[in-house]
């Protein structure tokens, strides 16, 4: 019998070192997506910004601003050939986590109807939908709508 050893999988901070990598990431996952500027301002901010690493590859990240006792996700994204194996929810629920443990009582993020794989991962970690938000994506044929969710933190453990 041969052992086989599971990959290494870790949730760490991200710098501006990790940005070639993310925009590799970002610009295969999203038909509009964030700039170089985007990650430095959010980094520069001091916005909480998490990488998952298999093995020392980055497979996804998240970033979240955190105030008070709210946070927004702003962003968070899966490699392609990384999607559909866990790797969504394994950063989501760090975001959670981070975010619980900074004090916040709810996470409030916007996603296009259109993305379906991401509304179907928050609402099965409980996000609620509460608005919607006229023309916020940019959109091939104009503009997309967003949706508005949000969860309420005080369940999830610190």
């Amino acid at each position: 019998m041969s052992a086989v050893l599971a990959p290494r999988v870790e949730m760490l901070r991200i710098g501006g070192g990790d940005i070639d990598e993310m925009l590799a990431i970002e610009n295969r996952v999203h038909p509009f997506p964030w700039t170089r500027g985007n990650f430095l301002d959010s980094i520069a901010s001091g916005y909480s910004a998490w990488g998952c690493r298999v093995t020392g590859e980055l497979v996804g990240y998240c970033v979240l601003m955190i105030a008070v006792d709210e946070a927004h996700l702003l962003n968070i994204s899966v490699a392609e050939k990384r999607q559909g194996m866990g790797f969504g929810a394994r950063v989501l629920s760090h975001a959670m986590r981070v975010a619980r443990q900074a004090g916040a009582l709810i996470l409030w993020l916007e996603v296009r109807p259109s993305n379906g794989k991401a509304l179907a991962l928050y609402r099965n970690f409980g996000f609620q939908q509460v608005g919607v938000r006229r023309g916020y994506y940019q959109a091939t044929d104009g503009t997309e709508d967003a949706l508005v969710m949000k969860h309420d933190l005080a369940e999830v453990s610190a």
